[in-house]
């Protein structure tokens, strides 16, 4: 019996190491108590440090190594945050010591900018990465316009170039889904609300002009936004408002393509 028992703890044992997030020992701190024990960071290597979420309002935004949302800051500099003291405690700088991937789908690059204080902090597109104290779950956008300097980080470019069988280069939002018109609706004007919206996703930004929106390579029209009933900011090509289609699921697909007659993907 007493084998029995040894033979479970150590698999309960094992089974918890498995499970147990990877930790570094750095320097001993002072407990509570007085004693000293030794200090356990977590390795951000074992968190993906940026994730994609879309959003109803927003748009497609770059989420951070716990769900939480990201921001840009409208006085900064492309490569440089000139958001110090007071400013990133507020809004904690997204610190890594090097460079992640790209999340899957996601176009434009990741670097990494010198702080003030000797600390690297993560860049998209050279816009600094921070989060909000004031959001405490993913999901959470309470920073979105704040002070009108702070906004949700889009992915980007919004609008880029892609091919696909038989129609040849189109035009495809930030994760490379083709993008659409809708032949009812008038330059500057969506009428497709409700249903049509649910299957007919529009391509939102969190903010116009600045770092929200950005054409890709070889993307030779004009682009713009317009506010739609909700307040939400929908992205225009030489002022018609183009969308996602639901059943499109990878780069390449185009399955909405003449869909009633009504709706074509956007040829550049």
């Amino acid at each position: 019996m007493t084998h029995m028992t040894t033979a479970r703890t150590l698999t309960l044992t094992f089974t918890l190491a498995l499970l147990t997030p990877v930790m570094a020992q750095t320097a001993p701190v002072q407990t509570a108590s007085g004693q000293t024990a030794p200090a356990i960071q977590m390795k951000m290597t074992a968190l993906a440090p940026v994730t994609l979420r879309r959003d109803a309002r927003l748009g497609t935004l770059l989420t951070g190594p716990t769900g939480l949302t990201l921001y840009t800051f409208a006085k900064d500099a492309p490569g440089v945050s000139n958001c110090e003291g007071v400013c990133a405690t507020n809004w904690p700088p997204l610190l890594l010591s090097e460079v992640p991937r790209l999340p899957a789908g996601l176009s434009g690059k990741f670097s990494l900018i010198s702080r003030k204080d000797g600390q690297t902090q993560l860049s998209y597109d050279g816009a600094a990465l921070y989060s909000w104290k004031g959001d405490a779950k993913p999901g959470d956008i309470n920073g979105q316009g704040f002070m009108n300097v702070w906004h949700a980080a889009n992915a980007g470019p919004s609008v880029q170039v892609s091919r696909v069988d038989d129609l040849g280069m189109v035009l495809a939002g930030p994760t490379g889904l083709t993008l659409y018109t809708f032949a009812k609706d008038a330059p500057g004007v969506s009428n497709c609300e409700g249903a049509c919206a649910t299957n007919w996703p529009p391509l939102l930004v969190a903010q116009f002009p600045a770092t929200g929106l950005t054409a890709g390579v070889a993307v030779r029209g004009k682009l713009g936004t317009l506010t739609r009933k909700d307040g939400s900011l929908q992205v225009t090509y030489n002022g018609l408002p183009v969308y996602n289609w639901k059943n499109d699921l990878k780069r390449g697909d185009a399955l909405g393509e003449g869909f009633m007659g009504v709706w074509s993907a956007v040829r550049r």
